[in-house]
């Protein structure tokens, strides 16, 4: 195919030929910002091996009632209007891994770049939160921490 026939095919189908550079775009967008965004995302497999290896700290935002019916062990309630990178929980913990944590992955990627921004070296985000660790038929404890 040469770039004549592309150019051709481009001209005859105008909406196609925007909606592959709109996806393009989206997509390489979307690739660069997860890869300079400075924090990781785990899998549920990939936690369990961080907690056991390193002692991590996970942090779970749910609301405390979600919290209580299920969390993940080991991992301390900080309620989402209370989160703060300087919290005396977090502020010991600079150094150490640190998991962030909620019920579906989304205001836990949210503080995961918060505290990167606030110096954390090593932040994570377990990407679908509690949901996928339970996909993942992990266990999780029920009541408070």
């Amino acid at each position: 195919m040469t770039l004549e026939e592309l150019l051709a095919f481009g001209s005859r189908h105008m909406f196609l030929s925007m909606g592959l550079v709109g996806l393009t775009v989206a997509l390489l967008y979307t690739e660069s910002a997860r890869l300079f965004r400075g924090y990781k995302a785990l899998r549920p497999a990939e936690l369990t091996g961080l907690i056991n290896r390193e002692n991590a700290l996970v942090v779970d935002l749910s609301a405390t009632n979600d919290f209580e019916k299920g969390h993940i062990a080991g991992s301390r309630s900080v309620a989402p209007s209370q989160f703060d990178p300087e919290n005396k929980l977090l502020a010991s913990a600079k150094a150490l891994p640190v998991v962030m944590v909620c019920r579906n992955g989304q205001a836990s990627a949210d503080a995961a770049k918060r505290l990167k921004k606030a110096g954390f070296e090593k932040v994570y985000w377990l990407d679908g939160g509690v949901q996928a660790w339970q996909q993942a038929d992990l266990p999780l404890v029920k009541g408070r921490a």
